[in-house]
């Protein structure tokens, strides 16, 4: 299992040997630093939890006892993120494989943990875009244009029965659109750049640049 956590930089192109453009996605994915580690005897499931973007709490106070307290508690790693890994493969590995992932506290995951020509799944939250009508949320139609129509071209139409004096369960209405949990499947890394650590991912990713993303490899 290779995984790791990153932010999205933005969107880019890679040229091969024969002048082919590839489009990417280029994800910095800083060193994640492995803070806790789950298993089946305690835990109930075997899961790998890492931290990723160290916080920087320094106060600056007049009291010098209170001080000392702070710099005591900065000598612990405090994290932005943090997020679990399970294993859903571990029955499918051999004991060989197990042991190249033997993970331990404190470790840490860096880019090249995957390879040029990988495929991976990347999670994310999807750009929001506030309160919208049915035509952009959903693809309605609208109605026609002419023969009578007034202020109502992108309304949303009848709703049902109204005998029931409510709303069907499901009714596609204007509502909050984006700011999802997406997955894409199918990704391939198309190069690893281990002094800047970033990964280059053929294809689009979920949400804006800045965004937490979660890059997992599909087997």
């Amino acid at each position: 299992m290779k995984f790791i956590l990153g932010t999205k930089n933005g969107a880019s192109q890679v040229f091969d040997e024969k002048g082919n453009v590839t489009p990417v996605t280029i994800i910095e994915a800083k060193p994640n630093i492995i803070t806790q580690i789950r298993t089946e005897e305690k835990d109930g499931y075997k899961a790998v939890q890492v931290g990723y973007e160290e916080k920087n709490k320094k106060q600056k106070t007049k009291n010098k006892k209170i001080d000392q307290d702070v710099k005591t508690k900065d000598e612990k790693l405090q994290f932005r993120y943090l997020k679990e890994f399970r294993d859903n493969q571990q029955k499918t590995r051999n004991k060989e494989q197990d042991k190249k992932q033997d993970y331990k506290i404190g470790d840490e995951i860096k880019v090249d943990v995957f390879e040029e020509g990988d495929e991976v799944k990347v999670s994310g939250i999807s750009k929001g875009k506030g309160f919208q009508g049915v035509v952009k949320r959903y693809g309605f139609h609208g109605a026609p244009a002419t023969h009578g129509t007034k202020h109502t071209h992108r309304a949303g139409g009848s709703i049902g029965d109204t005998n029931k004096a409510r709303v069907n369960r499901g009714q596609k209405m204007p509502g909050r659109m984006g700011s999802d949990r997406v997955t894409v499947r199918g990704l391939k890394i198309v190069k690893v750049d281990k002094e800047n650590n970033l990964l280059a991912i053929k294809g689009a990713v979920p949400g804006h640049k800045g965004t937490l993303i979660e890059v997992k490899s599909e087997n």
